[in-house]
């Protein structure tokens, strides 16, 4: 099966085809570290890992690369507000190296994978100042009492990303209030130093670099002048992607990104969600009251990347409800073959009719799923596909016949999960875990997360915690009061 993938470049669907055979190159804005991580920012990074798991499991070797903004505007208003005895670079740092540590924290509690490389705006001055010499040298930037510009009039194609006329452009962005610009909007290469605030030396004086260049530079210094993927949020086509575009390719003649695609926003009642309108919900926030991360992950790809997903705590607990089935399926499939999961051979003629009807959904799922996933990452049809199999091997496990083969049952849950690992789900799932010995502050965890399931009518999720915890050797007592837990003696 070919794998099409939407360009916002071309604004249609194409064929994947890498500019090197079987190697992808991708980019993905990363965050600027000055707050707390909402599900905006989830739903970025989280598309883009199953876009990367998903290209490996194709059989692509990907280099993947995700800069982190660590020198900007809003770092260093973060860092005012501190307003503690240091100073104002060294608290800039701190603001940066914290929010940093809390970025990698919730995305490995997402299950997002790392990149392969996490490069840093403050690390790579030195091919900036290049990248903007280099553009001075080509008249395609202008400097200004030790502010530089790039000349957006110089670069005929500017607006092709996001398709709109200079006119519209300029109508509809937020620009830097600047009379010196010749137009504006003509962007900040690299910004003279103010009092106290982070500087390096240039050629133009001590100043910063302009957000936009980070990415050019650091991009092109690990992939390449042209590679393959540029991903990010639909927020940032224009203008950072756009600024993007001009700045690489005036700077190497080479077309800059071959594919680029762009996830659409969380929103909430039909608003995006912003610090603006005070509807952000943090991942702390969102974690407190549903700790366990595939719901939030799942609520996120639950809809189609570009599309927009509206945020409800009702959907969360509609997904709870969802993930109950696929783990309480692959309990019972781990308890009916006793922890060993076959390779056997299964030969169809040989099947009753109710064991065929099951290995024929095992054979659709698994074609239903790599189609979807092949026509521009539709997680929201390829998860679909999985909750098929599972209601009718739901349906038909209580046959003797179904119960009793174990390697029909092993077939099913090994395609759980080897197309949960593309979606970054049930890797938690394995016998081992299921008799581990789970300790205080776990049990008190999952007690607390069955109250919550049965207060919202969630039986299928309380009873799988009260079976899980009952096979680990804890006993659950419920009483008025609430609920008590003891461990099961050794007999």
């Amino acid at each position: 099966m070919t794998l099409k993938v939407y360009n916002t470049l071309t604004g249609k669907k194409e064929k994947f085809t890498p500019l090197k055979k079987d190697r992808v190159r991708m980019y993905v804005c990363g965050v600027t570290v000055y707050d707390d991580c909402h599900l905006g920012h989830a739903r970025c990074y989280v598309a883009f890992d199953v876009v990367y798991r998903y290209l490996r499991y194709k059989g692509y070797k990907v280099k993947y690369v995700q800069n982190i903004t660590d020198v900007d505007d809003k770092i260093i208003a973060k860092a005012k507000e501190l307003r503690t005895a240091k100073n104002l670079k060294a608290l800039v740092r701190e603001v940066a190296e914290r929010y940093t540590k809390e970025y990698f924290k919730w995305m490995d509690y997402l299950k997002v994978k790392r990149a392969d490389l996490y490069p840093k705006a403050t690390e790579h001055i030195e091919e900036m100042i290049k990248l903007i010499q280099k553009l001075l040298d080509k008249e395609y930037a202008y400097e200004i009492d030790g502010d530089v510009y790039f000349n957006i009039s110089k670069f005929t194609s500017y607006g092709r990303l996001s398709g709109r006329s200079i006119d519209e452009m300029r109508a509809g962005a937020r620009v830097e209030v600047d009379e010196r610009k010749k137009n504006p909007l003509d962007f900040a290469l690299w910004k003279r130093t103010k009092e106290g605030e982070p500087s390096w030396d240039s050629p133009w004086g001590k100043g910063r670099p302009g957000w936009h260049i980070e990415c050019s530079a650091m991009s092109m210094k690990y992939l390449g002048k042209s590679f393959d993927i540029h991903g990010g949020g639909q927020d940032l086509i224009f203008p950072h992607h756009e600024n993007e575009i001009a700045q690489s390719e005036a700077f190497s003649g080479k077309p800059f990104v071959k594919y680029w695609l762009h996830n659409g926003f969380v929103t909430t009642e039909g608003e995006k969600m912003s610090k603006s309108l005070g509807n952000i919900f943090t991942l702390k926030e969102l974690f407190q009251e549903f700790p366990d991360p595939e719901i939030a992950r799942l609520f996120l790809l639950s809809m189609h990347y570009r599309s927009p997903v509206d945020f409800t705590k009702e959907k969360l607990v509609e997904i709870e409800k969802r993930l109950s089935h696929f783990y309480n399926l692959l309990d019972f499939i781990l308890q009916a073959v006793k922890g060993r999961i076959s390779s056997k051979r299964i030969n169809p003629q040989s099947l009753s009719k109710e064991e065929k009807r099951l290995y024929q959904e095992i054979q659709e799922t698994n074609k239903e799923f790599d189609r979807a996933m092949d026509d521009d990452f539709n997680t929201a049809r390829a998860f679909s596909s999985l909750d098929s199999l599972v209601k009718v091997a739901n349906t038909l496990k209580d046959n003797p016949k179904v119960s009793g083969n174990k390697a029909l049952l092993s077939k099913v849950y090994k395609l759980l999960k080897e197309k949960g690992v593309i979606l970054g789900f049930f890797k938690k799932h394995n016998w081992k875990a299921m008799t581990r010995i789970p300790d205080r502050k776990e049990i008190e965890r999952l007690i607390a997360q069955r109250d919550r399931a049965r207060e919202e009518r969630n039986w299928d999720l309380a009873d799988r915690i009260r079976s899980d915890l009952r096979k680990r050797g804890i006993i659950l007592e419920d009483h008025p009061e609430g609920t008590t837990w003891k461990r099961k003696r050794k007999t």
